[in-house]
């Protein structure tokens, strides 16, 4: 049984966040990764860049359609997120993504809590 406690304001702010983390990571991996190469195109690397950007459009996807499934993705979310951000921060000029990643990753876990 699911009891709804986020509010109308945090579900845009984690729609928000998951928005701008999917097209940062995109955005990043295909501009200044593959720009950039070496360790930025390392395959562990580049696929949790492009996994980062799927589940957070995907994440947003359910929650904009009132899945029932959307606090669980949220929850997986913020683990890739983590992730993400992680292995950004062992790269040059990944600032943004790392940012973008731990913003998503704060906002899918409070939205995986409330909603459950």
């Amino acid at each position: 049984m699911h009891t709804h406690t986020m509010s109308q304001d945090e579900m845009k702010a984690c729609i928000d966040a998951c928005t701008n983390c999917h097209h940062t990571c995109l955005q990043m991996a295909m501009n200044h990764c593959l720009r950039v190469g070496g360790n930025h195109v390392e395959q562990g690397h580049f696929t949790l860049m492009m996994d980062c950007a799927r589940i957070c459009e995907t994440s947003v996807h359910l929650q904009l359609s009132g899945s029932s499934f959307s606090a669980e993705l949220c929850d997986v979310c913020a683990q890739v997120c983590d992730a993400c951000a992680d292995s950004c921060e062992r790269l040059d000029g990944m600032d943004a993504c790392v940012a973008a990643c731990r913003a998503c990753a704060e906002s899918c876990r409070a939205m995986a809590k409330a909603v459950h």
